[in-house]
């Protein structure tokens, strides 16, 4: 099998185990689709003895994963290890070096260090994929590097966590708190024993740095990026989101401004009806801005083996068909650094929510601080009468500026008439 592709697997978890199973299962029709054989040659994984579905013998194992960039019979390394440093990092310049493509989903290396990974495969004149690193099995990657590149992007937005999709979208059906559905998520494995990255948005920030360097020829900035996540959505967020004709969703955000380019990721009130907004369970879905083409919308699989498999072996027959452009659809060397708009300065109308102690007075005095910071409101929502008891105040304000809002939030939350943090959600109209 000499003119095989020669497939070096590093990870044998999830992603990694669906991969092996569909290299070992179905190696003819893939490689009828790569026009020659799909050849998994070697392995590596942590424990060689546990017991998993695919059956992997015959193949040559490897007990340090730092072997597959060595190997004379490995021609392409998939890395799924995952780790933003450490043995993931060493395997990927590794190969690299040693003129071997790489594929990988690692969307928190190529976060921090893809330019320079990007920079060297170049050099080496071998190819870095990585489809699986966003969205699952959602062909943004592709898309944004080969496909929409006929006129300039404006703005990509997206939900890239299928955890914190999940877990919103359960919310809306029961009624049940984020702890409640979190739990419940963890034993259905849809979300991590340690779930800080998916909930806290830093896995969606690094998914977005990435889009944002393919959307707009930019260098990978994971710092840039604003990050909120959605441990402090309540039952009452997403009832009151529903009276105003609007959906929860965790959002990465990335678009061109008048004061430069805005990273954000943050939960919106998406509108109902909109593309976003229909989007639920783990399903993941990017919607980019065209400009004179108008918007373009993907969605899919956002997580689990099969969706993140499949784009694993997409990057493998590219390979194999000799398409090794460049990682983010630019020279490395023409990537250029950015100006990061500062976030203070983003312009949107937001929904606030108040928990107020029912006293005279509390109404005015929470409008009179909005109005000396010019915020004016749209509509509001008050709940009954129970003088001396906490109840909820919820307002839509006109379009302001972040930093302008803040200011007032923080007058306001000095008030002994309001016992909680005002809470603050964007408005996204798309």
């Amino acid at each position: 099998m000499t003119n095989a592709l020669r497939i070096g697997l590093a990870g044998l978890g999830t992603i990694g185990g669906g991969v092996a199973g569909l290299l070992t299962h179905d190696a003819g029709p893939l490689g009828s689709r790569a026009g020659k054989p799909l050849a998994l040659t070697a392995v590596s994984a942590r424990d060689r003895k546990k017991r998993r579905k695919v059956q992997i013998n015959g193949i040559a194992w490897e007990d340090d994963a730092l072997a597959l960039a060595q190997r004379p019979d490995v021609d392409v390394v998939v890395e799924l290890i995952g780790g933003e440093n450490g043995v993931a990092g060493a395997l990927v310049e590794a190969a690299l070096n040693n003129r071997k493509h790489v594929v990988t989903a690692n969307k928190a290396l190529l976060a921090l260090h893809g330019a320079r990974l990007a920079l060297l495969a170049e050099q080496k004149g071998v190819s870095l994929r990585f489809e699986a690193a966003i969205a699952g099995g959602v062909p943004i990657v592709k898309a944004l590097r080969e496909s929409l590149i006929a006129y300039e992007i404006t703005a990509v937005r997206g939900i890239l966590n299928g955890t914190c999709n999940f877990i919103l979208t359960e919310m809306e059906k029961t009624g049940r708190s984020f702890p409640d559905i979190l739990a419940e998520a963890q034993k259905q494995g849809i979300a991590e024993a340690d779930p800080a990255l998916d909930v806290g948005g830093l896995d969606t920030a690094h998914k977005l740095s990435l889009l944002a360097t393919l959307a707009f020829g930019t260098l990978p900035d994971f710092a840039a990026v604003t990050v909120k996540g959605i441990e402090a959505i309540t039952p009452d967020d997403i009832a009151f989101a529903r009276e105003f004709r609007c959906r929860i969703r965790l959002l990465g955000v990335a678009c061109r401004t008048a004061n430069g380019i805005e990273q954000r990721v943050y939960p919106a009130m998406v509108r109902a009806g909109t593309p976003l907004a229909d989007v639920e369970g783990t399903f993941n879905a990017v919607v980019a801005d065209m400009g004179e083409a108008g918007q373009f919308f993907f969605e899919g699989g956002g997580a689990g083996e099969g969706p993140t498999a499949s784009a694993v072996i997409a990057d493998l027959i590219d390979v194999a068909r000799g398409n090794t452009g460049p990682t983010f659809g630019r020279r490395a060397v023409e990537l250029t650094k950015f100006t990061a708009a500062p976030p203070d300065a983003h312009i949107s109308s937001y929904y606030l929510r108040f928990q107020v102690f029912d006293v005279p007075g509390v109404m005015a005095e929470i409008s009179h601080k909005l109005a000396a910071e010019h915020v004016s409101i749209e509509s509001m929502i008050q709940r009954g009468r129970a003088p001396g008891e906490p109840v909820s105040i919820v307002m839509i304000t006109h379009e302001t500026a972040e930093g302008t809002l803040l200011r007032a939030l923080k007058a306001i939350a000095a008030s002994d008439k309001v016992f909680e943090r005002p809470t603050m959600i964007p408005m996204e109209a798309v």
